[in-house]
């Protein structure tokens, strides 16, 4: 009931903004917070997107403030044309309905993430401190929090002992202090292929209303290290490569050996896969989203292939280790 309610208020903002226009509302997309999205299309063939964030459970103005942050670095971003935050709606403009992740495949990945790739240098370059939510030490925390909260004890079913809580904690202090001590931007925090769209100016970028300010290697990792779309490390390495060339040539504060750069990068997804496990597990079991319980094999094989690859992390593969043989007992999966 209160969908359709919020749906009819919708409807009548838009009818006062385009009076004596009829158009048509359908839904264009969905995320994971409580924010829905509708594309209006007008009888002339028109479309515009309009966001329905209730404002008892979302605030619009971090996604205006962002989008004109965005705007200014020259990347294609929803343009704002109106806006009552009282109600939570905005209306944007339109960026088409394909998605990276729906254009992706082997012909097109080396081209689209390179314009991927120009884009985030293009927001990192634009960087300012003071403009953004700090991406500090208390917000790592909370999210890494997440695994042991939603993913080892409500989807796993696991208490931790003791020691297994230490070397979570140590992992957890280790990692922080690799992304803490990285060159720090401009963070979009979902730069991924569901929220790049294929338009004009690829890439068209949605979904920023939560960027932060902080380590310059978290968004590539959302985007080569992707939870939805699976390629060769190869590539993978071959496409971190080509960034981190263009990032030197722009002068931004990365690491001037590669292999430093990798080792940030490789420790960052670890930070974050620590979350998303959390965040999937989650979106599933207090929120009912089930669609994301198959994703979650693929976030645990980035973690645990960057955990093997560092011996400080070890421990934190042992204990992913452990907790596979308790899932395998109690019948569980990813």
């Amino acid at each position: 009931m209160a969908l359709m309610q919020r749906l009819k208020q919708l409807d009548l903002w838009l009818s006062r903004l385009y009076p004596g226009q009829p158009f048509s509302l359908a839904p264009a997309s969905a995320d994971a917070s409580f924010r829905r999205y509708f594309r209006a299309t007008f009888a002339d063939g028109r479309t515009l997107i309009v966001m329905d964030a209730p404002p008892q459970h979302e605030d619009c103005r971090p996604f205006i403030h962002v989008a004109e942050l965005f705007g200014e670095a020259g990347v294609q971003v929803p343009k704002v044309l109106a806006q009552d935050i009282e109600q939570g709606f905005l209306l944007l403009s339109d960026l088409g309905s394909t998605t990276y992740l729906a254009a992706l495949d082997d012909a097109s990945a080396d081209r689209l993430y390179r314009e991927a790739n120009e884009a985030l240098v293009k927001i990192q370059l634009a960087s300012r401190p003071g403009m953004l939510p700090d991406y500090d030490e208390a917000l790592l925390m909370r999210e890494m929090r997440l695994f042991p909260e939603w993913y080892v004890g409500k989807h796993l079913g696991v208490t931790l002992t003791s020691a297994q809580q230490e070397v979570l904690e140590q992992a957890f202090a280790l990692l922080n202090r690799n992304v803490l001590a990285q060159g720090r931007v401009y963070v979009h925090r979902d730069y991924h292929s569901r929220n790049l769209m294929v338009c004009d100016n690829n890439p068209g970028i949605l979904d920023f209303q939560d960027a932060v300010y902080g380590a310059i290697t978290y968004d590539l990792v959302s985007l080569l290290k992707d939870a939805y779309i699976r390629w060769d490390e190869e590539r993978v390495l071959d496409w971190a490569v080509r960034y981190w060339e263009k990032a030197r040539k722009a002068s931004l504060p990365v690491p001037a050996d590669f292999g430093a750069f990798y080792r940030d990068f490789e420790w960052m997804g670890a930070q974050r896969h620590l979350k998303v496990l959390g965040i999937f597990a989650r979106l599933y079991h207090r929120d009912g989203k089930e669609g994301y319980l198959k994703d979650m094999p693929l976030v645990m094989e980035y973690l645990r292939k960057a955990c093997d690859r560092y011996r400080q992390l070890g421990p934190l593969l042992k204990l992913l280790d452990e907790l596979e043989n308790r899932q395998a007992q109690t019948g569980l999966t990813f």
